[in-house]
């Protein structure tokens, strides 16, 4: 199975890898290697993570205050939102 970013989505990532690494060299790197572990976990088991809505899904980051927000697609994961825990719940919906 594939997956694809929506643009925000893409972009959210690309933020918090950055950040972490203004935080600390190599956290960035262990950030992304978090981030498609868990997207590696979706992929093989995509209906088993918390379900948000009737097509969404949220499965946490391991170490980092992150969920993968995503709908299960014909073949492939649709990345909603790489949504930090302690902001702004459900910004994401408009995404949908």
């Amino acid at each position: 199975m594939k997956f694809y970013f929506h643009p925000e989505a893409e972009a959210e990532f690309d933020r918090s890898v950055a950040y972490y690494e203004q935080c600390q060299a190599g956290l960035g790197l262990e950030f992304a290697e978090e981030f498609y572990a868990t997207i590696s976990r979706i992929i093989k088991y995509p209906a088993a993570w918390s379900r948000l809505s009737e097509n969404s899904h949220r499965c946490l980051v391991n170490r980092f205050p992150y969920g993968v927000i995503y709908q299960i697609k014909p073949h492939t994961l649709r990345i909603i939102a790489v949504a930090h825990l302690n902001r702004r719940p459900g910004y994401w919906k408009e995404r949908l």
